[in-house]
């Protein structure tokens, strides 16, 4: 019978807060960034990025932190039944720091945490019966009440036919044996560590470790007679890592050297950072494991992985998807430090997004060059109108995924501020109303650093006034700052639309908006999303999602603007629109809200009559995408029914 899960780790769950700043002590470190940790949080996090159905068992607090580790959780796709909410504990925090290739100075905060209370309750039977495999941490053998909780849970697993697994994972201080400030430490001999694991080593089917770690479940610094200790207690296939040498597996009896294992290919690659490589490798091999490969392959895949993470910032964020991994293994290394290579980067980014947005009905209140001209407008009227309009966005949306809101953050702030987790899409726009060539609104800087205050969920929306007859003058000012502006987004890991708009520039046709998508590839920028204009011809929309399609396989798609069309022009652009799989809906403004806001800037509507109105419009537009969706050919409505909601 297949089983509904692959693989439950059970055990460390924390918050990493990774210094931004490389080459310096973590006393020197000025900002951080926050990613899920923990090697078995790692580890679920890794094997669901190549496809497995994965699945943790830990305790978080009852506060931000253990919040954000669940709902980050989800986002990378891991069940998250076995997550226990503790209410008395804190989240564990990790902070590190990467100083050079060999020193990553960390701080462990697990003083009485949440995942140090994980108890034989935690543990559902049934749960465990889901699952093909079990995957445990040394660490949680380390006290005797998660010690009971694991290995209840690899008791469960054997008696439901399920293999299980060890990652021996030993860092000294969470044993106790190193002090606070000795986070990096790997090795410190002790007998009662050695015996502690020996004592469980029979319950695995497979165990991994580095040489050191091998030294302490042996009880012996001599790598081959720590694997044969090892051997005389277990009869799993033992896996040592051994660094720039690779890893090798050992099916049955140790030979005499370590040469002598089954291996898979390395990967020359810079060592960047090596904080988090056990935990990708191990994600590699659980992969290669549980699809049934032989060991060298198994442990090509583990490899690789291994590679991806010592080449970028972070743990998790570093592990490869399975389609970057294929693309990997097919094409090589071009570069060593692969977090350099672009063409890897764009699939690592493209293809490890969270959310899936099959459906996109947006309203658009970005708007502000148009509100500040109407009557009676004030910023602070302003701001008070655009509160409306998100509230008639979340009647509409009612809670449902598939909805949207584009909104400023100048005289939008308050509504901005209002939607951040409420499951809409969030789309922040950057552009100077009506400039051309492109200008930023001043609060991103002269630098762009003013995207490192945005949440991650927040998209960057970016109109660009442009067509292809321009002159190469105005050509290399918009291309520059919209270099520019990919470049920090990235950075700041936020999600582009980028909006064209010919038609008010020049005549166009049908090749017209095609032609601008090619030089924006050209340049090398990828937009997560486009907005097009509403065009009258299947040619039209035909090219210019060839073009897309041609450059960008993963793009998350396109919607279609509104220009105030009246609603009758807006439905026959829709049925146009709706034919073509790439278009995932559209981001309509005026049209909802204009004769609103007009009305209401003189006084002459209230508060509530303009929600229900603006609602009712809203409500009306999307019904006829959904009909103009319905109607379309089959092809374009794959998968429109499987939508996550982005900060799920």
């Amino acid at each position: 019978m297949t089983k509904p899960l692959d693989v439950i780790t059970i055990g460390r769950s924390s918050v990493d807060l990774y210094g931004a700043q490389v080459g310096g002590r973590l006393e020197d470190m000025g900002s951080f960034a926050k990613y899920i940790g923990g090697s078995p949080t790692n580890m679920a996090a890794g094997t669901a990025r190549l496809g497995l159905r994965s699945a943790l068992i830990t305790r978080v607090g009852d506060e931000h932190m253990g919040r954000f580790i669940r709902e980050e959780l989800v986002r990378e796709g891991v069940d998250v039944r076995g997550v226990v909410t503790d209410p008395e504990r804190l989240t564990a925090l990790v902070i590190l720091g990467i100083r050079d290739q060999a020193q990553f100075p960390l701080i462990f905060y697990r003083a009485d945490c949440a995942d140090m209370a994980l108890c034989e309750d935690d543990i559902d039977p049934a749960f465990i019966a889901e699952a093909r495999s079990v995957v445990a941490t040394g660490t949680h053998l380390s006290h005797p009440r998660t010690e009971a909780a694991v290995l209840k849970a690899l008791h469960l697993a054997r008696e439901t036919g399920a293999r299980c697994a060890l990652d021996i994972d030993y860092r000294p201080n969470l044993w106790g044996l190193a002090g606070h400030g000795a986070g990096e430490s790997r090795f410190i001999a002790s007998a009662a560590v050695t015996a502690k694991l020996q004592a469980h080593l029979h319950l695995f089917d497979l165990i991994v470790g580095t040489e050191e770690e091998f030294h302490i479940a042996g009880g012996t610094t001599d790598t081959v007679a720590a694997l044969r200790a090892v051997r005389a207690v277990s009869s799993a296939t033992l896996v040592c890592k051994r660094g720039a040498a690779g890893a090798v597996a050992f099916q049955g009896a140790i030979p005499d050297t370590l040469d002598e294992g089954e291996a898979g290919p390395g990967f020359p690659i810079e060592v960047f950072n090596v904080l988090g490589a056990g935990d990708g490798f191990m994600s590699g091999l659980l992969k290669g494991w549980l699809d049934g490969e032989s060991w060298p392959v198994a442990l090509k895949y583990a490899n690789a992985c291994g590679a991806f993470a010592v080449s970028r910032h972070g743990c998790t964020p570093a592990y490869p998807s399975l389609e970057e991994l294929e693309f990997f293994l097919a094409r090589g290394v071009i570069r060593p430090d692969l977090r350099h290579d672009a063409a890897l980067e764009q699939i690592h980014w493209s293809t490890n997004r969270h959310g899936v947005w099959d459906r996109m009905r947006v309203f658009a209140f970005d708007h502000r060059s148009q509100m500040e001209a109407m009557e009676g407008a004030t910023p602070e009227k302003i701001g008070a109108f655009k509160r409306l309009c998100l509230e008639a966005a979340q009647a509409v949306a009612n809670g449902q995924p598939g909805y949207g809101i584009l909104c400023d953050n100048r005289l939008g702030r308050e509504a901005l501020h209002a939607a951040a987790g409420t499951g809409l899409w969030i789309g922040r726009p950057v552009e100077w109303p009506g400039s051309r060539p492109l200008t930023l609104e001043p609060e991103l800087g002269p630098d762009f650093g003013g995207l490192a205050e945005w949440p991650l969920g927040h998209v960057v929306k970016v109109l660009c006034f442009c067509h292809p007859e321009d002159n190469a003058q105005m050509w290399a000012e918009q291309e520059a700052t919209l270099t520019r502006l990919f470049a920090a987004a990235r950075r700041n890991r936020l999600e582009v639309l980028l909006e064209v708009i010919p038609s008010k520039v020049a005549s166009v046709n049908e090749a017209t908006t095609a032609r601008i998508i090619e030089r924006i590839y050209a340049l090398g920028l990828f937009p997560d999303w486009w907005k097009l204009e509403p065009f009258r011809t299947q040619g039209a929309w035909a090219r210019a999602c060839d073009a897309i399609a041609a450059h960008d396989p993963h793009v998350r798609g396109i919607v279609v603007l509104g220009l105030d069309a009246p609603e009758e022009e807006l439905a026959q652009s829709f049925a146009l629109a709706a034919a073509q799989p790439l278009v995932k809906g559209f981001a309509v403004g005026r049209t909802i809200f204009g004769a609103v806001a007009r009305a209401w800037m003189k006084g002459e509507m209230g508060d509530k009559d303009a929600v229900e109105e603006m609602r009712r419009r809203f409500a009306r537009l999307c019904a006829i995408w959904d009909d103009a969706r319905q109607g379309a050919p089959a092809g374009a409505r794959t998968n429109a029914g499987r939508m996550i909601p982005q900060g799920a």
